[in-house]
């Protein structure tokens, strides 16, 4: 059994985490932790996460639960994510990333800590989502040049980064499948007179309202006709349970940096 430590553990994803471990059969909570002078600090995760009393106390910073765990979820924010790695590189605890907006530097300090444990990191946990990267690039490949490609994404008011981790990755997916670089192509505003768009960009748009928890749709327009490819998130649930995937996968896995797609075994579709 793999023993999970909750980073979080009060906040909207944390809860949801801790009720997907709680379900998994491979799984058990094992420690919990939020920021030093959290209110939730001391109180007992289970209860928090609506599973009743497990006995599992919030600890004030992932220090304090460091040795209560095999592998840390991380669905917080990029800046903490990346302290949280630097520990588990240091302890050699395996960890599942789970936050969006790491840049490319802190990517690139990822890869290279993870020669100090086993870590799963992907801009989206969720099973359907991560088939639809591997679509979105096969469908790109296919229609070729012809088809203008837009993304469109909407997430909730509290979210703090734009575009989507996962609008991003499905930007590069699609450049990758039409031989471009999002880097090069990439549009992510258009206001005003913009002029003609151009034949090889990839539009990025986002909206965020209320309580969406997340939708993103892939438009393949050509002459007469268009295709899109869209995932609708109802619930957090889902982020959460590809997080316990990904953490039971990792039970004996050797040092490294893998993503979804070794987890759902898609690396060759």
């Amino acid at each position: 059994m793999m023993r999970v430590i909750v980073a979080g553990a009060a906040g909207r994803m944390g809860r949801r985490v801790g009720v997907m471990v709680d379900r998994h059969p491979d799984l058990v909570y094992g420690g919990a932790f939020e920021v030093p002078g959290s209110p939730a600090v001391g109180s007992d995760a289970g209860e928090l996460a609506g599973l009743g009393r497990n006995g599992v106390l919030i600890g004030a910073g992932f220090e304090s639960v460091i040795e209560d765990g095999d592998v840390i979820i991380d669905f917080t924010f990029h800046e903490a994510t990346m302290s949280f790695a630097r520990l588990a590189a240091d302890h050699h605890k395996a960890m599942v990333i789970g936050t969006t907006g790491l840049s490319g530097d802190q990517l690139a300090e990822l890869a290279e800590l993870s020669a100090h444990f086993p870590c799963v990191q992907a801009p989206n946990m969720s099973v359907c989502v991560n088939v639809l990267f591997k679509l979105v690039k096969k469908t790109a490949a296919i229609l070729g040049n012809d088809f203008d490609i837009e993304i469109l994404e909407a997430h909730h008011n509290k979210k703090k980064d734009a575009p989507s981790g996962t609008a991003l990755k499905l930007g590069e997916l699609a450049a990758e499948g039409v031989g471009r670089r999002l880097a090069d192509v990439g549009v992510y505003e258009r206001s005003g007179i913009i002029g003609e768009r151009t034949s090889q960009e990839i539009g990025i748009q986002s909206i965020r309202a209320a309580d969406i928890v997340g939708e993103h749709t892939v438009f393949f327009a050509g002459p007469g006709e268009r295709l899109e490819l869209t995932h609708r998130a109802q619930t957090r649930d889902h982020f959460a349970r590809g997080a316990t995937i990904a953490a039971a996968w990792l039970a004996g896995k050797p040092n490294g940096l893998y993503s979804m797609f070794d987890v759902l075994d898609l690396q060759d579709l």
